[in-house]
């Protein structure tokens, strides 16, 4: 038997809120130490993390443990029914393959049941090894949903940096780059207004801003976000609800490789060190040989059609520009053989 009383419903549709956009469908496993959720998004890119402790809830009662598949976006849709100062209780008998909500107005005035129907979810428990992280800021969780939000509008992944002086994020896109320093705070009056850092090395990580803007969702709930960085890892942003539990999201980050140099220079170099063959073709392109009648033609010639005109096998041999950003492997090779003598003949 499982029986759980939240006195506002709106903390439990925070929870829902934030989680639902990464996640389709999820186990609920609840225990006698609380309830628990672990899944991945459909990339394998992300995780998240929940736990609702039992100290949590008004009253708590889970007499054994129970797993719980349910579609996130039908849970929402059963909550939305409640308002956010609804008192919320949760039942579900052993073996049940359904689940049941019961809202009650404050004024106790207005009671409503809704049954959901439960779903079989194959999922993997994976477990988080705690790593030893070489950087570990404390920041105000709305500094760091705008911060996201703002990047967002420039380019599609960020740069994270910590230093002993602060946190930098920097983002470029199509339409330019941004750049914003959080600057290491010193003890303030509000401590969730700080910003602290703990760090034993540099550190920085690329990460797809999409998924931070994910995150960013469970900023009603905390007002600080902690961010744990080691390089090459996957970053891990925590939102503690004080007594309730914390969410935890976990981001693989991106590997970028460096390009020694743009592929135009490769193509330009390749040009100037064959100069007999390029500039025959651009300045004869087409070509027409007048004979004489009578004359005797000793070596045979071929007229040089036009450049829509030339097949596959010609532009391999003359070396033609192919298309803008790309580089034809035929392009770096080109026969030595290529100027065709020309006979004036009188």
């Amino acid at each position: 038997m499982l029986e759980l009383r939240l006195t506002r419903a709106g903390l439990l549709k925070k929870v829902l809120e934030s989680i639902r956009d990464l996640v389709t469908d999820a186990n609920f496993d609840c225990a006698a130490t609380g309830c628990s959720l672990q899944a991945m998004d459909s990339s394998r890119v992300a995780m998240l993390s929940l736990l609702l402790r039992p100290d949590g809830f008004e009253h708590y009662r889970c007499d054994r443990n129970i797993s719980m598949g349910m579609n996130l976006a039908n849970m929402a849709r059963m909550l939305r029914c409640a308002s956010d100062d609804d008192i919320v209780t949760i039942n579900a008998d052993d073996g049940s393959d359904t689940i049941t909500f019961i809202f009650e107005s404050s004024s106790q005035d207005k009671i409503s049941d809704f049954e959901m129907k439960l779903m079989h979810i194959n999922s993997e428990n994976l477990e988080i090894p705690e790593a030893g992280y070489e950087a570990i800021v404390k920041m105000p969780a709305s500094v760091f949903a705008r911060i996201c939000k703002d990047l967002g509008t420039i380019g599609d992944t960020v740069m994270i940096s910590v230093t002993k002086e602060g946190i930098q994020f920097f983002t470029r896109g199509d339409i330019g780059t941004a750049n914003i320093f959080c600057r290491k705070t010193t003890p303030v009056t509000k401590e969730e207004e700080a910003i602290s850092i703990e760090m034993e090395k540099p550190v920085s990580l690329t990460l797809a801003l999409r998924y931070l803007i994910f995150f960013t969702k469970a900023t009603p709930l905390a007002k600080q976000v902690t961010i744990s960085m080691l390089y090459e890892q996957p970053i891990v942003v925590d939102y503690k609800m004080e007594i309730m539990g914390h969410i935890r999201f976990y981001l693989v980050p991106k590997v970028e490789k460096e390009v020694t140099g743009p592929l135009e220079n490769v193509a330009e170099a390749d040009t100037k060190s064959k100069p007999d063959v390029k500039p025959e073709v651009e300045e004869k392109p087409k070509e027409v040989i007048e004979i004489e009648e009578g004359s005797e033609l000793k070596a045979e010639t071929k007229l040089k059609p036009e450049k829509n005109d030339i097949d596959d096998q010609s532009e391999q041999k003359l070396g033609t520009k192919p298309e803008e950003g790309r580089i034809n492997e035929t392009m770096l090779q080109v026969e030595d053989k290529t100027e065709v003598e020309v006979m004036d003949v009188e």
